[in-house]
């Protein structure tokens, strides 16, 4: 058989793309409208703090690894970078080795609204968090959505899913829950700290 011989029919072809594309419109709607309440309170819109946290995972990211990783065009990561760091919570710099690309890293005021973030999260007023909840209840674990993975990573490659998955892993090694709140593990002195709050 011919490597581009089709095992669909047009009409299953458009149902699928037809379904994903509203699911995906009726699921970014609430996920966009959670992501706004969270983040409000530190006048950020969803962009800004896009960038910070693709920052904070890549340690030094270059302005066309944030565009790429962020799912946004290199000016729009450009022009939020730029609000970002007249408020001190980035700063730019070139490499050695490589001046052609603008790199970018939070500086102490940014790592400490992106950690204050993740320790303000409340699932309760989460859309997505709830929705997914009953499946919880059931199953004990949340969907791992593995297929929508997958498609993902067969339409923006390798590279973008390794960063995805990086930065839930840097969350599952680098995170610890103390009542209910998310803490940056920096050693058991630190958390005992935290603790005594």
């Amino acid at each position: 058989m011919k490597q581009d011989e089709k095992y669909y029919s047009i009409k299953e072809a458009m149902l699928f793309s037809q379904r994903m594309a509203q699911l995906s419109k009726a699921l970014w709607k609430s996920i966009e409208k959670d992501w706004q309440q969270w983040i409000k309170p530190f006048d950020l819109n969803i962009n800004e703090h896009h960038i910070l946290w693709i920052a904070y995972h890549l340690q030094g990211a270059s302005i066309s690894e944030i565009a790429k990783f962020g799912v946004m065009h290199v000016s729009t990561a450009f022009n939020f970078s730029k609000k970002l760091e007249e408020r001190n919570l980035l700063q730019f710099s070139k490499k050695e080795n490589d001046k052609r690309n603008t790199y970018i890293e939070l500086t102490p005021q940014g790592e400490a609204i992106l950690l204050e973030l993740m320790e303000n999260y409340d699932p309760s007023k989460n859309a997505i968090f709830n929705g997914a909840l009953p499946l919880h209840n059931l199953y004990g674990k949340f969907p791992d959505i593995i297929e929508m993975m997958c498609i993902i990573r067969n339409i923006y490659g390798d590279d973008f899913m390794d960063i995805f998955e990086r930065s839930f892993n840097n969350i599952e090694e680098e995170f610890i829950e103390i009542d209910g709140r998310l803490y940056k593990r920096v050693n058991d002195q630190e958390v005992s700290k935290v603790v005594t709050k």
